[in-house]
């Protein structure tokens, strides 16, 4: 007995180790990501360096098609693409899902293309997730407190801009004003 309370006490005294949690401040307000850094290792860091470098503030939500996802953070609100690091590999297969207020790596069609934009699922969008030899798209997060400001993003008319190639951008900008970890 005297032993297994000397354990407890032991256990208790160790500390909680508490998931990174990202808030993200925009002209609609604030949400809190909390990473999946166990799982996917490689997005979380490739994020959190977008974060402590200071390249997310100022960038925009340029994509954002209500019932799918809003995307952000390679653009300026004049839509000039933001510089990169380099492309990461593709965290698809790590066991995380594309599941409502998931956060997870942009591409392009090559698998290993992400850089800097990330995007949110307004709903379980599993088709976006690895599928036997298919890679998916690598969510690295979760929107734990703020989705009502994610939905707000989704009530904002959207255009084309044709002479860009881009679609679903909000007619008023959505812009991330500040991005700061608040738990480590």
């Amino acid at each position: 007995m005297r032993r297994l309370l000397s354990t407890l006490l032991f256990c208790l005294a160790l500390p909680v180790s508490a998931a990174t949690q990202v808030s993200v401040t925009t002209n609609l307000g604030e949400f809190v990501i909390e990473l999946e850094q166990e799982k996917a290792p490689v997005s979380s860091e490739n994020f959190l360096r977008y974060v402590e470098d200071g390249s997310y503030e100022g960038t925009i939500f340029h994509r954002v098609i209500p019932g799918f996802m809003a995307q952000g953070g390679g653009f300026d609100k004049d839509l000039k693409r933001r510089s990169s690091y380099d492309p990461i590999k593709n965290e698809s297969t790590n066991g995380l899902s594309n599941a409502k207020a998931t956060v997870a790596m942009a591409r392009t069609q090559a698998p290993d293309s992400a850089t800097r934009q990330f995007y949110i699922n307004y709903q379980n969008n599993t088709f976006l997730d690895a599928q036997g030899s298919r890679p998916g798209y690598a969510v690295f997060g979760k929107v734990v407190s703020g989705f009502p400001v994610i939905e707000k993003m989704a009530e904002i008319p959207t255009t084309t801009i044709r002479s860009m190639g881009m679609k679903d951008v909000p007619e008023q900008p959505i812009v991330i004003e500040s991005v700061k970890i608040i738990k480590n």
